[in-house]
């Protein structure tokens, strides 16, 4: 068994295994140290002894175990460990049935309980990036633009805060949970882009991740249907996720959006994706993940490339723009704006995000003020834009368009 295929079972197994744990033992720090023991186990195991015919079962039986053998060996915990003794059934020390079976389903209960209240945004969206999606510490980290080390401290003490307010494991109730809503919205929209466009690997996406993202938001919006942020990160998950066949070569090499062919696009995702759009728009506060999913529709609904409606996406990345604020944001409303005014306009509004901190190890900042460099006929400085873009990306696909589009820049002007 190869190490990939064993990091596929863990991801599709890791919610459940984790939700087993923290629902039977109460303890989430320990449950993940039990639940990353049991890994390190099947690690050891299963390329000398085979997949077991039930992985989930067995690494929630393994974890288990690891579970009480710490209690036991820990003096001081002895009366934790016979109130759990007298709390859970005997059978479900070893194994829960329902999970051993895998007719239960946690993911969203988990991932809920990651966006407890005592728990800051930040905390709630790095510890279910890591419990939930089963991302690693440097992948979150990329994502939030901050170090690796800092992410780890954060993680920690979020498990730790919520062993200290005891958060019980359940679906929060009907008052509780809208408060719950945005801190999971932003963690499943995260799980997505990770999927969509992976930071490390040999792929420009992760299936599995995208796949997962999109079905926690299902029930998510089944939970809340009238909730309009939810039915907006559903629908531009749907129309990003529609492009899928569209985006890579046979070689797997990187298609841009201008160039791909849209006669693959997944029909049924679109019309799914704008009528969510078209149903949350009109019904209540307009929020971030609705605007996004509005500019989505449009790229969607545009037969070709050069029939996109440039100016309303201006138009809905400056409403993004004034409703929150971030580098990013500017970063994207910095193309509309060179599709609708030149490419200098785009380029004047990416000078203050060189001077930003955060920015300055982001690719996609030169591989966007490449592309308007080129757009403005200015090769020699687009192609330093371009390989410097390639040197700060993860992913190997966009390494290798970015190191083409560099060479392609240099070569009538040598």
């Amino acid at each position: 068994m190869t190490t990939s295929s064993l990091e596929h079972v863990w991801r599709g197994c890791a919610p459940d295994v984790l939700a087993a744990l923290v629902r039977g033992y109460g303890d989430f720090e320990a449950a993940e140290d039990a639940a990353q023991e049991a890994l390190l186990a099947a690690a050891r195991q299963w390329p000398t002894q085979g997949l077991p015919d039930k992985p989930k079962a067995w690494l929630i039986r393994v974890a288990s175990r690891r579970m009480m053998d710490q209690w036991r060996s820990d003096r001081a915990r002895a009366g934790r460990e016979q109130l759990v003794a007298d709390r859970i059934p005997a059978e479900n020390l070893v194994a829960p049935a329902a999970d051993v079976a895998g007719q239960r389903d946690d993911s969203l209960t988990l991932l809920l309980l990651c966006c407890h209240p005592a728990l800051t945004r930040p905390s709630q969206v790095a510890l279910t990036l890591r419990a939930v999606a089963g991302l690693s510490t440097g992948q979150i980290a990329r994502a939030f633009l901050v170090p690796e080390a800092t992410m780890a401290q954060r993680i920690s003490r979020a498990k730790s805060r919520l062993r200290e307010v005891q958060a019980p494991f359940g679906v929060p109730s009907p008052e509780q949970l809208p408060d719950r809503v945005a801190g999971a919205a932003h963690v499943l929209y995260l799980v997505f882009t990770e999927g969509h466009t992976s930071t490390t690997g040999g792929g420009l996406y992760d299936v599995s991740l995208a796949d997962e993202a999109i079905r926690l938001t299902r029930q998510l919006h089944e939970r809340l249907p009238v909730e309009g942020e939810v039915a907006g990160l559903l629908a531009l998950m749907l129309l990003t996720d529609a492009r899928r066949a569209a985006r890579t070569r046979p070689d797997g090499s990187l298609v841009p959006l201008a160039e791909q062919d849209r006669t693959l696009w997944d029909p049924g995702r679109i019309r799914e994706g704008v009528g969510l759009v078209e149903r949350a728009l009109p019904t209540g506060p307009v929020g971030p993940f609705q605007l996004q999913a509005a500019i989505a529709a449009v790229h969607a609904e545009a037969a070709r490339a050069r029939d996109t409606d440039w100016a309303q996406i201006e138009t809905l990345y400056r409403m993004l723009r004034d409703l929150t604020p971030s580098p990013v944001v500017t970063l994207n409303h910095a193309v509309a704006v060179a599709m609708v005014d030149g490419p200098t306009a785009g380029l004047d509004m990416l000078g203050p995000l060189l001077q930003d901190q955060r920015m300055r190890r982001y690719h996609r900042l030169y591989a966007v003020r490449a592309h308007l460099l080129e757009m403005n006929g200015q090769a020699m400085e687009a192609c330093a834009a371009y390989a410097m873009a390639a040197r700060l990306a993860t992913s190997i696909p966009e390494q290798r368009y970015l190191n083409t589009k560099a060479a392609r820049q240099k070569g009538p002007h040598v």
